[in-house]
């Protein structure tokens, strides 16, 4: 089969798609031929051996995904000719891909492959974000740093979703095009974020910011919070990782939060198909909707993964065999 490796440490440009033996399916494993696959941050970090875990060159690059089942366990609901989305570390920029049956979640017959590969790590992560970790409720106002990114456009998606009114942090107005094409209320440049913010609040401030972002925005997304607001901490695209000044959580009565999906989610059996069934009612009505600015064949990975390195993507980027 053809799959996407990663033959050095070197950062996208190091990318081949190459023959590769099929995958072996262990016994808790699905075997899945992949019909399509999302392109994440992490895709790129794992390029350059930046990423939190770090396999040995070569590897097959690529952790969500969308096709049909071949073989599923026994006892497994899963089903052969099933459509399914699913997620793994690795290995999911191939033909085919095997995956931990748990990994594995009914895809409904009105979401394309293409939108169910964008689906598990940004939806469930917003998922988590908000419900567990974020606690929003009903009516609540969320500010969403890189607005018109993967996590953005599927926080607010899911934000709305929810009932709560979203603005909306972008770098452009083709990025503000892209905010209020995924539901947001307002949208507001990085430039001068924290007294728009506070102008639409009328002072008082937002319940939540999710932020992927981190860098130098971070101390104004806790000035814009309001009291018991919270900050939620999703990643660090910006590179830099800002540190907290304590005094300013005594004073704001305001909180830090980590949002970290994978290792929650995976080390409690069942948690993953709970989020999945909270999310399907909203994919079926259409509200959940991943935006897809581009789609690439397989042999163009490492442009597509480029993309991503050079902040030239909104929404998301797929990868098709």
């Amino acid at each position: 089969m053809r799959a996407v490796q990663v033959v050095r440490l070197d950062g996208p440009a190091a990318v081949e798609v190459r023959d590769v033996p099929e995958p072996g399916r262990a016994e808790n494993e699905a075997l899945i031929d992949v019909r399509a696959a999302g392109v994440n941050f992490p895709d790129v970090l794992l390029t350059k051996g930046l990423y939190q875990y770090k396999p040995d060159p070569p590897f097959v690059l690529g952790s969500e995904f969308a096709g049909v089942v071949r073989e599923a366990p026994d006892g497994s609901p899963l089903r052969p000719g099933d459509r399914v989305a699913a997620f793994s570390s690795y290995g999911a920029f191939a033909e085919v891909a095997a995956v931990n049956a748990d990994r594995v979640l009914p895809l409904p017959d009105a979401v394309s492959f293409a939108a169910g590969a964008c689906l598990p790590m940004n939806y469930l992560t917003a998922h988590f974000a908000l419900l567990a970790r974020g606690h929003l409720q009903q009516g609540q106002t969320v500010l969403v740093q890189g607005a018109a990114g993967g996590i953005g456009t599927a926080v607010t998606q899911l934000a709305r979703a929810l009932g709560a009114r979203v603005i909306a942090v972008v770098s452009s107005e083709a990025k503000a095009e892209v905010a209020r094409a995924a539901g947001a209320d307002e949208t507001v440049f990085v430039e001068g974020f924290k007294d728009a913010v506070k102008e639409l609040t009328g002072g008082h401030g937002v319940d939540l910011v999710v932020d992927p972002v981190g860098g130098d925005r971070f101390t104004d997304s806790l000035r814009s919070l309001a009291p018991f607001g919270r900050l939620l901490v999703v990643g660090f695209t910006a590179g830099d990782i800002p540190t907290v000044r304590v005094n300013r959580l005594l004073l704001g009565n305001i909180d830090v939060v980590g949002v970290a999906w994978g290792g929650y989610a995976l080390a409690r059996p069942g948690y993953v198909a709970q989020q999945w069934s909270e999310l399907t009612p909203h994919l079926a009505s259409g509200a959940l909707d991943p935006l897809i600015s581009a789609t690439f064949p397989m042999e163009k990975a490492a442009e597509a993964i480029a993309r991503l390195d050079e902040r030239q993507v909104t929404g998301k980027v797929v990868l098709e065999p």
